[in-house]
């Protein structure tokens, strides 16, 4: 299991640190850094981050001011100068509180504690085998998706829209890791950046599925395998 990490701290010592520890650790992977809260928040809404290492004193918005005005963050250690605020932090609920200078091995424990937790929440959320849902994180929230109730998928660059009966999701996944959450049987990848419920194919028009009011092209390198399996299987719904 991988954390993705994002680093906000406006001192290039005290990111250049944190990024040589985050190195240091096999289960810790770097996806971004900020300057300061301000300019984290687009890196929080586009990538997938798991763990924040967040300083406290920083210009426009320090970092205890940040968490107090944000909603839905990932999980935060706080790394910074300051000792006093220690208490804040925790009733902040962040998972550590490191004060700078620290170690390697103190950094190290911070982030078991981290991944501890991210994996007790995992366990938490993880569907039984056989059941007929799936979780996915979604604007900061865990959302339940139904596999009944999910037509289709549209990939785009490193997000992908999940279009469910009633609503429409938007994911921080690849094509490929939302693959990974659905049953082969019931899910099929007929474009490039599409992905369909075979239940809910109503009609096949040349290269073209029809979901209800919805038209979905099969690509040219998917269409055989497409074809073979929806008329073996006997899709259509009639």
């Amino acid at each position: 299991m991988m954390l993705n990490c994002l680093i906000i701290d406006d001192e290039p010592i005290a990111r250049k640190l944190l990024q040589e520890y985050i190195e240091e650790i096999d289960f810790l992977t770097l996806v971004g850094s900020a300057e300061n809260p301000l300019r984290a928040v687009g890196l929080i809404n586009k990538l997938d981050v798991d763990l924040i290492f967040l300083d406290i004193n920083m210009p426009k918005i320090n970092g205890l001011d940040f968490l107090r005005s944000a909603d839905n963050l990932p999980m935060v250690i706080m790394t910074t100068a300051y000792g006093q605020y220690a208490l804040d932090g925790f009733e902040m609920d962040v998972i550590d509180y490191l004060v700078k200078p620290f170690s390697l091995d103190r950094f190290l424990k911070a982030a078991q504690k981290a991944l501890e937790l991210h994996n007790l929440k995992q366990k938490a959320i993880r569907p039984e085998k056989g059941a007929g849902y799936f979780y996915v994180k979604c604007d900061g929230k865990i959302e339940k998706v139904n596999y009944d109730d999910l037509l289709y998928i549209e990939a785009m660059a490193n997000y992908v829209t999940l279009y469910t009966i009633d609503d429409k999701l938007i994911v921080y996944l690849t094509i490929k890791g939302i693959l990974e959450k659905l049953p082969a049987e019931k899910f099929l990848q007929v474009h490039k950046s599409h992905v369909v419920n075979l239940d809910k194919i109503n009609t096949i028009e040349g290269n073209m599925l029809h979901l209800g009011d919805k038209k979905i092209t099969v690509g040219l390198s998917f269409y055989d395998e497409v074809m073979d399996k929806i008329l073996k299987g006997r899709y259509l719904k009639r």
